[in-house]
């Protein structure tokens, strides 16, 4: 029987060294994952004004210091969105239809936004609970992969827009066999059970995720004639995904199944990014929770700590401004650092996600953007109410939300457990 023992303990341990190679080997190779080799850095005080003045009032906060962050995050990072009103109407296509074995409602609306002779549409499937008074709140949320990714419910209609070739996707166009592909991430089920509505479209639909000059999708609406050349301070991809949340929130606040003043807003890796965005630019989203989001996200970008603004700005030359290029491997000279991205989203919630296994996304750096926000939490009598990184699986649910994860890049069960938890505690 010992010797049984010996044998499991062995073959865990060989399994875990195993495990450990095939993570260190998934690392991108010559970045940062050790702490002892951070380089020194200061982080600009996000309560101190451009003129030196210093900020000690939630008014003057909301008056003048928000208004600059805001303003420099545009110019220097996300760009600037169109401020233009362009033609908006919603279309139901289904309409009290149940599912989800009785649970829920179903209903699929297209979002039509339109500007002279372009158009484009974002498909908006939303499951409400049954037995609920309304309205409701929810959890409005963008996918990677299609709104028939996030279910196997073979009522989901399957998007014709650009999609990733992967898993042997061919021509861009999504596949009835992947119905269902990424529901483990989206945890429906749970979030129905738990009385709230879950919303969510795809990215693609506003802006296909790769580079044609900002040609496509939403940028494409706003192309003339007359202009021919973009500003560096011109919205990137995240700009517009953020810019098509808020178009989704249009439609919301039409809908009476919804209590538009409960709206929390997900979004996992580059889409955890445009929620943080969103949130900051759109303030009708309640609660902002980032899963995940890394560099360009939570993460403190002074840190260099696995993905760097250089690695971001040349892999994925679309996702910010042109400005924000000046800062490839030139963090420290960036007006603004990412803690000020989750200060923006005060006195309202935020929850801060990340996992053990997704060095490249740097978890550490993501708790220091929740730190580094506190200060302006402060000032409307809130906080995140730790001064240390949890341990992992162990949450903190202040008016800031933290937890780290044992696991890798994704979204997991263990992850809507404490947003739902989350969301219940701010959502009173």
């Amino acid at each position: 029987m010992e010797n049984v023992l010996l044998g499991k303990k062995a073959l865990n341990f060989i399994l875990l060294l195993f495990s450990l190679l095939i993570f260190v080997n998934a690392q991108p190779k010559g970045y940062i994952y050790e702490e002892s080799k951070v380089v020194n850095y200061s982080l600009p005080d996000p309560l101190i004004c451009n003129d030196g003045k210093k900020v000690g009032s939630k008014n003057f906060w909301n008056e003048k210091r928000r208004n600059e962050i805001l303003q420099l995050f545009k110019d220097e990072v996300y760009g600037n969105s169109p401020q233009k009103l362009i033609r908006t109407e919603f279309e139901v296509i289904e309409k009290e239809t149940v599912a989800l074995g009785g649970n829920a409602t179903r209903r699929q609306v297209v979002i039509k936004v339109s500007n002279a002779n372009r158009s484009l549409d974002i498909n908006l499937l939303i499951y409400s609970p049954n037995g609920m008074k309304f309205p409701v709140p929810a959890f409005l949320t963008i996918n990677f992969h299609g709104n028939h990714t996030v279910s196997s419910d073979p009522e989901i209609k399957i998007t014709q827009s650009w999609v990733r070739n992967r898993n042997g996707i061919k021509n861009n166009r999504a596949r009835e066999m992947d119905r269902g592909i990424s529901s483990s991430r989206w945890s429906i089920n749970q979030v129905i059970e738990s009385g709230y509505a879950f919303a969510t479209f795809y990215y693609g639909d506003v802006d296909p995720d790769f580079h044609d000059g900002f040609k496509n999708g939403a940028h494409g609406l706003f192309e003339t004639e007359i202009r021919t050349k973009r500003k560096d301070t011109d919205w990137g991809s995240i700009a517009a995904w953020a810019w098509g949340l808020s178009r989704c929130m249009d439609y919301i606040h039409e809908d009476s199944l919804f209590d538009h003043k409960q709206i929390a807003i997900m979004g996992h890796s580059r889409l955890g990014k445009t929620a943080l965005w969103a949130g900051a630019i759109d303030e009708r989203f309640a609660l902002i929770i980032s899963n995940n989001s890394g560099c360009g996200g939570a993460a403190l970008s002074r840190r260099r700590f696995g993905e760097t603004v250089k690695r971001i700005n040349t892999s994925f030359p679309h996702w910010f401004c042109e400005n924000y290029k000046k800062y490839n491997a030139n963090e420290e000279k960036c007006p603004v650092d990412q803690h000020m991205l989750i200060s923006l989203a005060a006195p309202r919630p935020v929850y801060i996600a990340s996992a053990e296994g997704d060095l490249w996304a740097d978890p550490k750096g993501e708790f220091l953007s929740a730190i580094g926000a506190e200060p302006v939490y402060k000032l409307f009598g809130y906080g995140l109410g730790v001064t240390e990184q949890p341990s992992v699986n162990e949450p903190v649910h202040g008016r800031i939300g933290y937890h780290i994860r044992t696991g890798k890049h994704d979204v997991t069960e263990y992850d809507w457990e404490q947003y739902l938890k989350f969301a219940d505690k701010h959502f009173e």
